[in-house]
């Protein structure tokens, strides 16, 4: 059997899996349909929850430098959302195109050994009891890859789910938007502003290099056909319907008519093969929560699939990433879903009484709590395990001091990590015997609480756990201990 893993597709999705592979020393390939790493900024919000477990591998700070930071989406009909009150250390949204997270995920790739062929299409996908073949093609011909197993992130059209036959539930928004990226003399206060009015919708977003994202639904020309011809002009005069001004917008380097799709696969695993990102699901980018759902399917499947490639996984574990990503990927179609339909109304009487009661609601602060934990991903969490669990397991752990090192620094090696608050370190002491899975951390007081490589809680008692509790959530979670020394660090 082979003991690599294919990943197919660059982008965010599968650079992110590739790494995460990488980090835990499975040994894994890329494989990209695409000659060149294209400079195309389609994806362009970074979420807090994303920069969360990138900062959980040690990569946020060099893409927020890099970004702009948004602290407030402003909409024209009195309603805003204040992302500066989002529980996390990363309150904003961060606008980043689409390429400065890719080439910092391949840098990572390149510096953990994985290696990523480009110009090489799947044209067949086959598996049996021991792994997956895939049949390629590239400059030199066709050609065979074996691997143990097989993730597609490449993307909507995914060649890995229609080998798979896999059911793509879900339709084509038949309404066509524009996207178009320009540089804008004049530019809107807020950052992220948005124009909704019985001419259609605008929306600008800053990438700080001087270019704006423009995201245009005209009811005037929303028959037009998707390959009909697009240029400036056609932009200024459905801005200046929409919103009153054309933004003096010129020098557009990219410009698109976009049809977009809710569709989700019925399944996110077939025996060794499985799907994530946009090969999983694809939405509308209203929202900006592409990328974000892919990256998260990335960190949540990566750790899985490494320990069943080591053997220390426990028999249910790889069936979670399904019954955890399946969930949030659904959801996140409903959200984008629902601001899609409500962009695109057609009636200026339903318009009317939409944006009335937007305003009424977001004055509201236990309402506008919903959104922001929505927008951010902080409010994602999973089903936690066991009958009796506690408030904290399932859900994000939030960043923490544990003696000089931040919890998100301690999980920069791809482990879990186990905080004990017991008085005399018992919790601690117990789980000595899985010191390569687990990084101890000794604090003062608090919950006992092990915290998984994606930065998610699996476990947590509020009082102190007998050894034999530990060590059972920890075969449970981790598999079986080894017997080793392990020193165990304390405050």
């Amino acid at each position: 059997m082979s003991n690599r893993v294919i990943v197919v597709g660059a982008g965010p999705t599968g650079l992110m899996l590739a790494s995460e592979l990488a980090l835990a020393g499975v040994p894994c390939t890329v494989l990209e349909k695409r000659a060149e790493a294209p400079n195309i900024t389609r994806a362009f919000g970074v979420a807090s929850r994303t920069l969360e477990l990138l900062d959980a591998r040690g990569m946020a700070d060099e893409i927020i430098a890099k970004g702009n930071i948004v602290t407030n989406a402003g909409i024209n009909v009195g309603v805003g959302i204040d992302l500066s009150l989002i529980p996390s250390r990363f309150a904003y949204m961060l606008i980043a195109p689409q390429s400065l997270t890719e080439t910092t995920l391949e840098a990572r790739c390149h510096e953990l050994g994985v290696e990523i062929v480009r110009g090489t299409a799947v044209t067949a996908v086959e598996q049996d009891a021991e792994g997956v073949s895939l049949t390629v093609s590239d400059a030199n011909g066709t050609h065979v890859e074996r691997a143990a197993y097989v993730v597609g992130c490449d993307g909507a059209h995914s060649a890995i789910r229609k080998a798979l036959d896999m059911p793509f539930v879900g339709k084509e928004n038949k309404t066509p938007i524009t996207l178009a990226d320009v540089r804008l003399r004049d530019v809107p206060d807020d950052f992220v502003s948005a124009a909704v009015t019985g001419a259609g919708l605008r929306l600008v977003i800053p990438f700080g290099d001087g270019y704006h994202r423009l995201i245009i639904w005209d009811r005037e020309n929303d028959t037009k056909p998707i390959d009909a011809p697009l240029d400036v002009e056609e932009l200024r005069a459905a801005s200046i319907r929409i919103s009153g001004s054309d933004l003096g917008m010129h020098d557009p380097r990219w410009m698109s008519r976009f049809l977009s799709e809710q569709r989700q696969a019925a399944h996110y695993r077939v025996g060794r093969v499985l799907l994530a990102g946009d090969a999983a699901h694809t939405h509308s980018p209203i929202g900006a929560q592409g990328m974000n759902t892919g990256i998260g399917d990335a960190m949540n499947l990566g750790w899985k699939l490494a320990s069943v490639m080591h053997g220390t996984a426990p028999g249910w574990l790889l069936d979670t990433y399904e019954s955890e990503r399946h969930p949030v990927g659904s959801m996140v179609l409903r959200v984008t879903d629902a601001l899609t339909r409500a962009v695109l109304i057609k009636s200026d009487l339903v318009l009317k009484a939409v944006r009335g009661l937007m305003r009424i609601a977001f004055d509201v602060e236990l309402i506008r709590k919903h959104p922001r934990a929505l927008i951010s991903g902080v409010g994602i969490h999973y089903a936690p395990r066991g009958d009796k669990p506690n408030k904290l397991a399932g859900r994000r752990a939030p960043d923490r001091d544990l003696g000089g090192e931040r919890l998100y620094e301690l999980l920069r090696d791809g482990t879990f990590v186990l905080v004990d608050g017991t008085p005399d370190g018992a919790a601690a002491r117990a789980a000595a015997g899985w010191g390569d899975r687990v990084e101890l951390r000794r604090t003062d007081g608090g919950a006992v609480m092990l915290v998984r490589p994606d930065a998610y809680v699996a476990w947590a008692s509020d009082t102190a756990p007998s050894a034999a509790e530990v060590q059972h959530v920890l075969a449970d979670w981790c598999g079986p201990r080894v017997d080793e020394d392990v020193v165990v660090a304390q405050r």
